[in-house]
C-alpha cells in the first residue's frame, strides 16, 4: 500500500512541474529513443536480408568441384579457400558425373527434395523475321525451378521428358515474347525461334514463358527493349549441340523438411563425396556452401554493429541519470521541512528513503516510455527511407524498460539515502 501511495505522489510531483519533469527527463528520452530507432532498423534490415537470402533458396547447398591447397582456411559460409602455385586445369575424371550424383541422391534420400543442374552455353540472340531479343541461353534440368524463383506466365516448365530426350525445346521471358512476338505469349508457344550464339544459329521450339524481374540492386544501361534475359533449354541438349563436357563442376541440392541444419548437412555431402570420389585426386576436392551460414554470417556482422552503436547512442543515458539525480537533488533540498515533518512525525528513514528512489523511478520509467515511442517512430521512418518494412524489437524494448527502472534506482538512491538521513530537528528549521 506505501509503494501505491508512493507512485501516485510521484506522479503528481510529476505533473504539477511538467516542463521541469519533461526537461529531466530528456537524456533518457534521447538515449532510449536513439537505441530504440538503431534496433529498429537494424532488426528491420536483418528481417529483409533474411527474407532475401530465403527467397535465393536458404535451404539449398552448392556443391562444386575446387582446387586443392596446401594452406586453406575455412570461411563461415563453408567454403574453403586458399592459394595453390601449381598451374592445372580440368580433366574429364575431375567433373561431377551423373552416377556420383544418383549415388548422393541415394545415400541421402531423406534428406533431398531435388537436385538443380545448369550450365551457361553463352549469349546471344533470338531471332525471328526481322525482330529480336538479347538472350543468355543456360541448360537446366527440372530440378532448376526448385531451386530458383521462375515464375511462370504461360505454357509449360521444362520436363524431365525434354531432359531425357535431348528435346529442342526453350523456355523464353516475357521480355523476349514482347520483343519478337509483339507480347502475344499464346501465339509464341510452340513456334520456331532462331538463336544466334557466336555467329551459329540454333532452332528451338518455345514451350514456356516466364516472367522477368529486373535485379533491383544491379545497374544497366540498356533500355527496356534490349535488356538481356535468361532463356532455358535441356541441359542435356546443351550439352549436345555444344559440346560441353559430359560431368559438371557444380550442382545445388534443395534440402527436404527434415534437414535441421542445413550446414551439417552441407558438411556431412562435403565429406562423403571426397570419401567415395576424390580421394585419389591429388588436384581437386569437393567444397559446399549454403546460403543459410551466409545469411547467419550477415546477420551476425549487422547486429554486432547495431550494438556498439546502440551502445555509443546509450552514453546518453549516464547524462539522464545524472540529471535526474541533480533533479531529486534540488526536489530533496525544496522539500526538507516536509521531511522533517514526516520523520518528526515517526516515518522511519526505510520509508522516507522508499519515497524517492519511488519518484526517481517513475521519472524515469516515463521517460523510457516516452523513449521508446519515439525510437519507434524514429525507426519506423528510418526503415521506410531505406526501403525496408519496419520491425518492432520487442527483446529491446522489454531491456530499455528494465533499464529505464534500474537507472532510476542507481541515480536515485544517492539523493533518496541523503534525505533518509537527514535531522528531523535541522529539517524542521530549514528555512
Amino acid at each position: 500500500m506505501l509503494v501505491w501511495e508512493n507512485i501516485k505522489l510521484a506522479m503528481n510531483g510529476l505533473f504539477s512541474n511538467k516542463m521541469r519533469s519533461l526537461l529531466t527527463m530528456l537524456g533518457i528520452i534521447i538515449g532510449i529513443g536513439s537505441v530504440i530507432a538503431i534496433m529498429t532498423v537494424s532488426s528491420s534490415l536483418t528481417n529483409s536480408i533474411t527474407d532475401t537470402f530465403a527467397e535465393l533458396g536458404a535451404n539449398n547447398v552448392t556443391v562444386g568441384v575446387q582446387k586443392q591447397s596446401e594452406e586453406q582456411e575455412t570461411r563461415s559460409n563453408g567454403m574453403k579457400f586458399g592459394t595453390s602455385n601449381r598451374d592445372i586445369s580440368m580433366e574429364e575424371e575431375d567433373y561431377i558425373t551423373d552416377e556420383m550424383i544418383e549415388q548422393v541422391k541415394t545415400q541421402f534420400s531423406s534428406q533431398i527434395d531435388s537436385i538443380s543442374l545448369s550450365e551457361s552455353e553463352g549469349s546471344g540472340t533470338v531471332e525471328r523475321n526481322s525482330n529480336s531479343a538479347n538472350i543468355t541461353l543456360t541448360g537446366i534440368n527440372q530440378g532448376y525451378y526448385d531451386a530458383n524463383d521462375v515464375c511462370l506466365v504461360d505454357g509449360r516448365y521444362l520436363t524431365s521428358a525434354d531432359v531425357e530426350g535431348n528435346k529442342s525445346v526453350i523456355m523464353v521471358s516475357d521480355k523476349v515474347i514482347e520483343n519478337v512476338f509483339d507480347g502475344d505469349t499464346s501465339a509464341a508457344l510452340g513456334q520456331k525461334i532462331n538463336v544466334s550464339i557466336d555467329d551459329v544459329y540454333y532452332t528451338f521450339y518455345i514451350v514456356g514463358v516466364y516472367e522477368y524481374e529486373a535485379d533491383s540492386d544491379s545497374f544497366s544501361s540498356d533500355s527496356e527493349e534490349d535488356v538481356t534475359t535468361s532463356a532455358y533449354i535441356p541441359i542435356t541438349t546443351g550439352k549436345e549441340i555444344f559440346h560441353g563436357e559430359d560431368g559438371y563442376s557444380q550442382f545445388t541440392i534443395v534440402t527436404s523438411s527434415s534437414v535441421s541444419s542445413v550446414t551439417d548437412f552441407a558438411s556431412d555431402i562435403e565429406d562423403y563425396m571426397n570419401l567415395q570420389f576424390y580421394h585419389s585426386n591429388e588436384d581437386y576436392q569437393i567444397s559446399t556452401t549454403t546460403m543459410s551460414s551466409m545469411t547467419s554470417s550477415m546477420n551476425s556482422m549487422i547486429q554486432t554493429v547495431s550494438i556498439a552503436i546502440a551502445f555509443i547512442a546509450g552514453i546518453s543515458l549516464l547524462v539522464g541519470g545524472i540529471g535526474v539525480m541533480n533533479i531529486m537533488l534540488v526536489s530533496i533540498t525544496e522539500r526538507t521541512r516536509e521531511i522533517g515533518t514526516r520523520k518528526a512525525l515517526g516515518a522511519k528513514n526505510s520509508s522516507i528513503r522508499l519515497q524517492f528512489i519511488i519518484e526517481s523511478v517513475v521519472l524515469c520509467l516515463v521517460g523510457g516510455l516516452l523513449g521508446i515511442a519515439v525510437g519507434l517512430i524514429l525507426g519506423s521512418i528510418a526503415a521506410s527511407v531505406l526501403g525496408y518494412s519496419a520491425t518492432a524489437p520487442v527483446m529491446a524494448i522489454v531491456i530499455s524498460v528494465l533499464f529505464s527502472m534500474i537507472i532510476g534506482v542507481f541515480f536515485g538512491y544517492y539523493p533518496a539515502n541523503k534525505a533518509a538521513k537527514m535531522d528531523p530537528i535541522e529539517a524542521l528549521r530549514y528555512e
